[in-house]
């Protein structure tokens, strides 16, 4: 009778216990989805994360009122000025912030003279006044002389502006413009410089190392010892190789012209962080090769260095698989050495010698401000878990052509 109601006992705490876990994991699920799944959209993966601002102003001999018929192609939910020529749209940002967009320009509207009067290498130069830019700031006057505006900053609506400037504004003085912004772009493109150049040193150091610990070494105290310090090396906190990397590698990046921390050195202290994984999942996948393949190869007058590139690398090449799939995984969401080593800036345009976030990075940028963005963060997850699902798809089905069955 006791041991029944042990076995019981440890039956019901063991599906406790999978119970509790699968709330866990569903609850995080059902949140991060909630809060950031609707901002998910083309613009959010294209889009720069800085907005570009620019004060314009318009040629002294066109900036006057006309007659500029709507077009036809415009949908209903345009706001059209047609003394100006310029129609307006009402926008939700995938931030949540309601916007006034240019939608459209006619060919001869005074707004096509704009000109950038912003401090700044383009000032003076022209200014396109194409679909998609942020309405701010309208600055005007009316016929007897005084001074107004409209736009965002005045709470105004599309069919608002357009409804002032046709009824109140006889000149333009100036206009506050930006380019839309909140975009991961840049930070898509720095995670894809990063897991490029980490996996293309680490795998070839981390495999031929592998390789050289399961088929070459012999057993002795020396490589007990090698073993275990890449065992060690696997448990040290991320943040110890951030350290490292800054004090040890920038003068690498320096010496190629690198002023400050960047993509190159956060890739380098990657592909140090990733090779105790690479190693060990590589020596793990070339143990279960089984060892009757090695002696048919050799007896068959393959040498050593044969047999291992012909038969043991192949047959164990879906566990290799796996491994750079825990590596992918890691650089994706590595974050602590990465602050050291490649900055918290989100730089739209990215480059190998200069500042740069990965996504996880970038969720910690707009989470420690003052005002922390849930929705922002939570869709920068959401397509983190969406890459991470895509590629261990992808490595299970390259798995499966791969997989060889020993008999």
């Amino acid at each position: 009778m006791p041991r029944v109601i042990s076995d019981r006992f440890l039956q019901l705490l063991t599906v406790l216990s999978a119970a509790l876990a699968v709330m866990v994991l569903t609850s995080l699920f059902v949140y991060i989805f909630s809060h950031g799944l609707s901002l998910i959209n083309a613009d959010l993966l294209r889009s720069d994360y800085w907005s570009l601002s620019k004060i314009v102003a318009l040629d002294e001999t066109r900036n006057q009122p006309g007659s500029y018929p709507r077009p036809e192609k415009l949908g209903a939910e345009v706001a059209w000025s047609e003394k100006w020529g310029v129609g307006f749209v009402d926008h939700l940002s995938h931030e949540k912030k309601q916007l006034v967009l240019i939608e459209a320009v006619a060919e001869n509207s005074p707004l096509t003279s704009a000109v950038d009067t912003s401090a700044g290498a383009n000032q003076g130069k022209p200014v396109a006044m194409s679909a998609g830019l942020q309405v701010e700031k309208i600055d005007f006057t009316d016929a007897s002389g005084t001074a107004d505006f409209t736009g965002m900053l005045a709470s105004a609506s599309a069919a608002e502006v357009a409804e002032t400037l046709d009824q109140s504004a006889a000149k333009l003085t100036s206009m506050f413009i930006k380019t839309p912004g909140g975009g991961i772009r840049g930070s898509l493109v720095s995670t894809m410089y990063l897991i490029l150049v980490s996996l293309l040193i680490a795998l070839p150091i981390g495999i031929a190392s592998a390789v050289y610990l399961s088929e070459m070494a012999k057993k002795n105290k020396m490589n007990a010892a090698i073993r275990t310090g890449i065992e060690t090396l696997t448990g040290v906190p991320s943040i110890v190789y951030g350290l490292m990397g800054v004090s040890v590698l920038f003068p690498i990046t320096a010496a190629m012209g690198a002023k400050t921390t960047n993509i190159l050195l956060g890739a380098l202290t990657m592909a140090i962080i990733l090779l105790p994984t690479i190693i060990r999942s590589t020596e793990e996948a070339l143990r279960v090769v089984p060892q009757g393949l090695r002696d048919a190869s050799l007896s068959l007058g393959a040498s050593q260095t044969q047999t291992i590139f012909k038969i043991t690398l192949p047959c164990a090449m879906p566990g290799i698989l796996s491994g750079i799939l825990l590596s992918i995984g890691r650089v994706v969401g590595e974050s602590a050495a990465l602050i050291y080593t490649m900055g918290t800036f989100i730089n739209d345009q990215p480059g190998l010698l200069k500042q740069g976030t990965s996504l996880a990075v970038h969720i910690w940028s707009v989470m420690s401000g003052e005002q922390p963005n849930f929705e922002l963060a939570c869709a920068i997850s959401i397509i983190i878990l969406i890459f991470v699902l895509i590629l261990n798809l992808t490595v299970k089905l390259l798995s499966r052509r791969l997989q060889k069955s020993f008999r």
